[in-house]
């Protein structure tokens, strides 16, 4: 008992110490649901250190559609050259329907499919907006669950960590 008269000088040893109130007690749990994401991430990535394993959502797939087959090539060139890709594949052209203003559109897009790091794709939809010639280009990305390893682990060594 002598612990606790010292951590709680002012008291009489009989009292105790005062408990933690409501407030501490929230920003203990807010703090730890704000530090989950940070400390799962840390430890997957630790994870996939010491085994070799892979980490799903590591890597993402973005697809963006361009106006005709040169302008996609020019965004597939930047993209590389900027290494914010490790590949890109150019789809010929498809058939599209979409609103746009109100109106019924159809139109022939050619699609991009780019494969990257996911940490990546905020810098890379950023530079394709800048470049792209449409009002709104489509950017859409998912990340890869799972794959084949070495082609994996290819992305991770062609595009360069943040």
């Amino acid at each position: 008992m002598e612990w606790l008269s010292q951590r709680c000088p002012l008291l009489p040893a009989a009292q105790g110490c005062p408990r933690p109130g409501r407030g501490t007690l929230l920003l203990v749990v807010t703090l730890s649901l704000l530090m989950y994401p940070v400390l799962r991430s840390l430890a997957l990535q630790l994870h996939s250190a010491i085994t070799g394993s892979y980490v799903s959502g590591t890597h993402s797939i973005a697809f963006i559609n361009c106006l005709n087959e040169q302008i996609a090539k020019d965004i597939a060139r930047a993209i590389m050259d900027k290494k914010l890709a490790a590949y890109v594949n150019i789809l010929p052209k498809s058939s599209a329907l979409y609103f746009w203003k109100g109106e019924l559109e159809e139109s022939t897009e050619i699609l991009l499919i780019v494969k990257t790091r996911t940490s990546k794709i905020g810098e890379l939809s950023n530079y394709v907006r800048s470049i792209h010639p449409f009002e709104i280009p489509e950017i859409i990305s998912l990340p890869i669950d799972q794959g084949n390893p070495l082609y994996l682990k290819w992305i991770e060594e062609n595009v360069p960590r943040d």
